[in-house]
């Protein structure tokens, strides 16, 4: 009993460590020099706009929160799981929270820091996206360890019970993930088409009145929404070996052992990527290849930290290594899907420049060519999850399978790092066109902004191939859950399994419609909105009046808000009406929605993420650079690019994971 409470504190104390570390950063962000009063007034613009859509968004989830809760506890699922629902989603909303508001306060000094050194804009921006991890792990990891603690004596009801944690946690990520990609693509997009393809006036230039939206649109998406996300992926990957670890498992491991085990690794994933932090030093080279291979220090070296602690923990804990090799082929499938995706997204490899060269011949073979590329690019991201898969069978039978997600997830404090430093670079680089500061800062900020244009791509490769590991170990706890559901049962030959695969496949599909969709009305309206004001504000386009910003962050906030609710709505009632119906049919659903929703959101992220950089790559005088037929082309293929990448392509990883939860959840209502 002594050891279990030591190491219970050990996992609350990682947890405690994650968020004091944040704080520490954060405290010397503040402290950078934050730029003259036209740049610091950009920057808190910025901010207000952020601030306003999060307290907007938040008012009705919090409604949501609460008419779930009741259902909970109405249904009489178990009433601790009521509490640990409002946990979840508490916790989820508050990493996000904390995230944006340091991410929307560090891009002004981001700007600044690249004034003075590239290295020092690098520093910033990474050091604000670690804000964002450490907050997210740590959070998750203080949430179900606490539960845990107070649940340990009843394993049954604590399985149960903390399945209610990564609900709460689904649900705001599902609802984050969707509006953040739908405000922020709405205002690129609406940005784009007046700005520069209509009027030929450059990117962030402050006389589009799109502008501001835009740059608040990266926070919400990219900050908020990828926290919520992975958020949602860490806890679940733990919740899931807690899950199947209840009961002992079928490779002899102690029922409390199990359970613990996953707790112990993401703990020591924490100490793996604060140490890993101190790696991202960019040195003086100013070129993105040596900036990119700062922060790939920082990645690789928390992996290797991480397999070393595994590898001690594993011995001394367990006293036997199968569980490690299922944790290490679940942390190498992470790694070799990033990989990929740099491969196919970054504008220095032949996947990415062979769309920029489609793009003399005009729009149309570009958005051939781009997307094919997003359909190749399935293959290794494929292939990696299902060695990740059988290996960790081989090794450590049904419970490995969640051992590989947490293996995958367990340096997130450090991957999550590298991926948000993208959006405040992005503001930086926007800052620094608006706020006139030189043709020098310019340049540098727009190559952090390429590098971050990467490290997002491999950030979302990395959470749809961890999203469908998480669903896959749901979706093992959820047949192991259902009382007498065999996996006879799931067979194909079954025909309410049948129904449930292709209902499954269809719910990716029209859950992906309904995003784009809603960001092409967004878009729609933010278009008709710029041209007016070009047309009426005289003195607008010489640049000699004020564009009213705050119109087009109110049109992309009602935009999102609005358009939330269907796809998000979709996603928590589908499973409980077809579950009721047939648990069969629901395990047809469950594998049908991991299938298609993982093949189509690699598609669509890799796609938009080489769309984006093919335009780039031009922009920087090759193939005729700006101004040249090819360009045109390219804005065309990148701005087609923007809903896939940033609003469907990354919400179809919440929609598996989501119904996965909903269903191991709602389990005795089966």
């Amino acid at each position: 009993m002594i050891d279990f409470i030591f190491e219970m504190w050990f996992v609350s104390l990682a947890g405690i460590i994650a968020l004091i570390f944040a704080g520490l950063l954060s405290i010397w962000l503040l402290r950078q020099p934050k730029g003259d009063e036209k740049v610091s007034d950009l920057s808190d613009r910025i901010y207000r706009g952020a601030m306003t859509f999060l307290d907007r968004e938040y008012k009705p989830l919090i409604i949501f929160v609460i008419i779930i809760a009741v259902v909970l506890y109405v249904t009489e699922i178990h009433d601790e799981a009521v509490l640990a629902f409002v946990s979840g989603a508490f916790c989820s909303a508050l990493a996000g929270n904390i995230g944006m508001r340091i991410a929307t306060k560090s891009n002004a000094r981001a700007a600044v820091g690249a004034k003075e050194e590239i290295g020092k804009g690098l520093k910033i921006g990474f050091s604000s996206g670690a804000v964002m991890g450490m907050t997210v792990v740590g959070l998750a990891l203080i949430g179900l360890s606490a539960i845990s603690h107070w649940l340990w004596a009843e394993p049954g009801k604590l399985a149960d019970v903390i399945v209610g944690f990564g609900f709460g946690a689904s649900s705001i990520a599902i609802f984050a993930r969707v509006a953040g990609g739908i405000y922020t693509k709405s205002a690129d997009m609406g940005a784009d088409l007046v700005g520069k393809v209509e009027e030929k006036i450059p990117e962030d230039d402050p006389r589009n009145p799109a502008v501001i939206a835009d740059n608040v649109g990266d926070n919400v998406g990219d900050v908020a929404g990828m926290g919520a996300d992975l958020f949602e992926s860490y806890a679940g990957s733990i919740i899931s070996a807690i899950a199947i670890g209840v009961g002992g498992t079928a490779i002899g491991i102690p029922e409390s052992d199990a359970m613990l085990y996953p707790l112990l690794l993401a703990s020591f994933g924490i100490f793996a990527s604060i140490i890993a932090t101190s790696l991202v030093r960019p040195g003086k080279g100013s070129d993105i290849g040596a900036l990119h291979n700062a922060l790939n220090r920082g990645v690789f070296g928390s992996a290797i930290l991480m397999i070393i602690f595994a590898y001690f923990l594993t011995d001394s804990f367990l006293g036997k290594l199968e569980p490690f090799y299922a944790m290490v082929s679940g942390l190498a499938a992470g790694i070799a899907i990033g990989l990929a995706s740099e491969y196919f997204t970054e504008s220095r490899f032949r996947p990415t420049r062979s769309i920029a060269k489609s793009s003399k011949t005009g729009p149309a073979t570009n958005i051939v060519s781009g997307f094919s590329i997003g359909m190749s690019s399935t293959l290794i991201p494929v292939i990696s999850i299902c060695i990740a898969i059988g290996l960790s069978w081989h090794f450590a039978n049904l419970y490995g399978i969640p051992i590989a997600a947490v293996g995958m997830l367990s340096t997130l404090g450090m991957t999550l790092a590298t991926d948000t430093y993208g959006p405040v670079n992005d503001n930086a680089a926007g800052i620094a066109e608006m706020g006139e500061m030189g043709s020098e800062v310019r340049t540098r900020a727009e190559k952090l902004d390429a590098v971050g244009n990467t490290t997002a791509a491999i950030g979302k490769g990395f959470a749809i191939g961890s999203a469908a590991l998480t669903a896959v170990a749901l979706f093992s706890a959820y047949i192991a859950s259902v009382p007498g559901l065999t996996t006879s049962q799931l067979s194909i030959n079954e025909p309410m399994v049948m129904i449930g695969l292709f209902i499954g496949g269809l719910l990716t599909f029209i859950f992906s419609a309904l995003t784009m969709s809603a960001v092409g009305r967004g878009a729609s309206s933010i278009v008709k909105e710029v041209r007016r004001q070009f047309k009426e504000i005289q003195g607008l386009l010489e640049g000699e009046a004020e564009p009213q910003s705050k119109r087009c962050v109110a049109i992309s906030t009602n935009t999102a808000l609005k358009n939330m609710i269907l796809p998000g709505g979709l996603a928590v009632v589908t499973p409980v009406l077809v579950g009721l119906w047939s648990a069969q049919a629901l395990g047809g659903l469950l594998a049908g929605a991991i299938v298609t929703g993982l093949l189509l959101a690699i598609t669509l992220a890799n796609a938009g993420g080489a769309w984006d950089n093919a335009k780039k790559y031009i922009e920087e005088g090759n193939l005729g650079g700006k101004g040249s037929d090819a360009h045109a082309a390219a804005v065309t293929g990148d701005t087609v690019g923007d809903p896939f990448k940033d609003t469907s392509g990354p919400s179809l990883n919440i929609l598996i994971k989501l119904m996965a939860m909903i269903s191991l959840l709602f389990v005795p209502l089966f």
